[in-house]
């Protein structure tokens, strides 16, 4: 493969125009969307508005002139579209972490009414941190008479559900590999033993189709600042199936959950359905930032999405082979583009320094421990231009020895 051929698909790219919507950095290939997503230019004008007129202007009469009361049930139903979610499931709020801790909550009390014998949380070892120590929390709150985690490996999690699971919490996409679940078959299984899911879908909304309501998903989680573009710390999402609104409850009862918040009653009283599972004030100046930046995602086609990000994906390992550096860098991302998200990981020896060296030339990637390179694969606004100057890049590093510099012998804080 050669560049007249990398310019070809970039030519026929159905997502090239997408492209300039974003505020991407100059002489820069951004690879790193399954961290960070890029801004939108249209973010920052709204962000402006906001500031300038909406909050220096109309100041508190914006909770209902400009709608801020409703932006955790409006953004949450773009949101909803995204995912394969039908209307009043989804909501945004909060973080990641807090929103699984309701849903984990949540889950509980449904599972032990049906029965009080169920206490395992089921989930894997590789799953992301934050998840694991979300139900750590939980067994502390509630006791491990009603929770107790179980951990397995990955390929055996669906074998590992019995009659004493109550939840499997699983990640549809491996953070440090990127190999995805198959979410559909994991929550048939979980349901044939009486079990209930709880999907986190951080490293799937917005890079591929998502179809939780055909799934017959009980609950799911995800955030918005990786591919879904809200900026740094933006609020996430939680999706709670119909079927169990009205018997749901989480501990995490904030004024913002209650039926009539404007009431002022000193006893709680949960809103009906969704809206349930809000807790404080949103923060409005990151909700409009999520808003504006789903402004993206009009009329795009998840499926053929989904078809760029795999074609992405090959491109970037192909053209790896072909510099001779597949013999350096080991994938462990799944071989079979079916069973990947839109990442590729690689194991390498000096991964982080090479990742620092890769940053140093313009070409930003990721670490994750104890030795693995992420590149993530945006497909709204990675061209394939990118995937090539990514490689080349690659290549001199490597052969210059550029990532054993004595500079990248001790990490950032953030790697």
């Amino acid at each position: 493969m050669n560049l007249t051929d990398i310019k070809e698909l970039d030519s026929i790219d159905p997502f090239a125009l997408h492209r300039e919507q974003f505020q991407l950095p100059v002489n820069k290939v951004y690879l790193d969307g399954n961290s960070l997503g890029a801004m939108t230019k249209g973010t920052a004008t709204r962000l402006q508005q906001v500031i300038q007129q909406q909050w220096s202007q109309d100041l508190i009469s914006s909770w209902n002139e400009h709608d801020w009361i409703n932006l955790p049930q409006s953004v949450g139903e773009k949101i909803a579209s995204l995912i394969g979610a039908q209307p009043e499931q989804t909501i945004c709020c909060d973080s990641i972490s807090v929103n699984l801790f309701k849903a984990l909550a949540a889950a509980l009390t449904i599972a032990q009414r049906q029965d009080s014998d169920r206490n395992i949380v089921l989930s894997t070892k590789d799953n992301f941190p934050t998840d694991l120590y979300m139900v750590q929390g939980i067994s502390q709150f509630f006791g491990e008479h009603r929770c107790q985690l179980k951990l397995v490996d990955e390929n055996e999690l669906e074998q590992q559900i019995d009659d004493k699971t109550a939840i499997v919490l699983a990640t549809e996409v491996n953070f440090r590999t990127g190999r995805r679940l198959d979410a559909k078959q994991l929550i048939t299984s979980a349901h044939s033993h009486g079990a209930l899911v709880i999907l986190d879908l951080a490293h799937s909304a917005g890079a591929m189709p998502v179809h939780l309501d055909d799934w017959k998903a009980d609950f799911a989680v995800g955030c918005t600042y990786k591919y879904l573009n809200g900026g740094p710390g933006a609020p996430a999402f939680i999706y709670a199936a119909k079927r169990h609104h009205q018997n749901m409850s989480q501990p995490l009862s904030g004024w913002f959950g209650h039926a009539r918040p404007f009431d002022f009653t000193p006893d709680y009283e949960p809103a009906n359905g969704i809206q349930q599972m809000l807790t404080g004030t949103p923060s409005i100046l990151a909700m409009a930032a999520i808003d504006s930046a789903l402004e993206a995602f009009e009329n795009v086609d998840l499926e053929k999405l989904r078809e760029k990000s795999l074609q992405l994906a090959e491109v970037f390992h192909q053209l790896l082979e072909d510099a001779a550096l597949g013999s350096s860098l080991q994938l462990i991302s799944p071989q079979q583009r079916e069973q990947r998200g839109s990442q590729l990981s690689y194991r390498y020896e000096h991964a982080y320094g090479l990742c620092q060296a890769l940053i140093q030339r313009g070409v930003i990637a990721d670490f994750r421990a104890p030795n693995y390179i992420r590149f993530g694969f945006t497909p709204l606004y990675n061209s394939f231009e990118d995937i090539w100057k990514a490689i080349e890049q690659l290549r001199q590093v490597i052969e210059a020895k550029e990532h054993l510099d004595s500079r990248w012998q001790s990490r950032n804080t953030v790697t």
